[in-house]
């Protein structure tokens, strides 16, 4: 990610994220079909291995830091330690500029706006709706987030383009869903006695460049 880290941590009850996020269009190339003339045809994925089962999985990003901001640069030693001892990808980019079409592709596989001052509501296809279909639960734990359960705009340190989930109309409309939109100070109470659901985490403008 060259400029993308959008300070979004998402934990999911079950691993869903790609079949929730998998929206978009195009076809995929055949893996074993030959790379060119006379080469040998490269092999095919391995099938029938299953995901292996988790109760939690964090997707943590982080909103305006360059790749060399975080890896290996000892600012964020934790970070870079998982990043050396599971994986790393490197060659994953932002999909668009400015943030707030990022935070849309990570929530439903779309850019539905480049307009960061976005305040709107969207009815497109997305993550909460997936989940409420499958039977999970989610919350979204945001700093500065004025109330519980708000989706309005931008006021004081908050900013709602770091909290996408506040857009969708499955959330707006629904005063249990939009119960769900929670500060960030709730997390510690909620990680210490084991109630942590879906999440996100997005940083205040405070804490990281705009």
């Amino acid at each position: 990610m060259t400029n993308l880290f959008t300070s979004f941590s998402l934990l999911l009850t079950s691993c869903m994220v790609s079949a929730a996020l998998g929206c978009g269009g195009g076809s995929a190339r055949n893996m074993s079909a030959p790379t060119g003339p006379g080469q040998p045809a490269t092999p095919p994925p391995p099938t029938g291995a299953a995901v292996p089962a988790s109760s939690h999985v964090f997707l943590l990003v982080e909103e305006n830091h360059q790749y060399s901001d975080v890896i290996g640069s000892g600012a964020m030693p934790y970070l870079s330690s998982l990043a050396t001892k599971y994986g790393l990808v490197t060659q994953y980019f932002a999909n668009t500029h400015p943030s707030i079409g990022n935070y849309f592709m990570l929530t439903s596989g779309q850019i539905l706006t480049n307009n960061d001052r976005d305040c709107g509501t969207h009815s497109n296809d997305n993550l909460v709706r997936h989940l409420i279909a499958a039977g999970k639960t989610w919350k979204s734990y945001a700093e500065s987030l004025p109330s519980v359960g708000y989706t309005g705009c931008d006021t004081g340190a908050y900013v709602k383009r770091h909290n996408p989930l506040s857009y969708f109309t499955d959330v707006v409309n629904s005063s249990s869903e939009a119960a769900n939109l929670v500060s960030f100070t709730q997390f510690g109470s909620d990680l210490a006695s084991n109630n942590l659901r879906v999440t996100t985490c997005p940083t205040s403008p405070s804490s990281f460049p705009t």
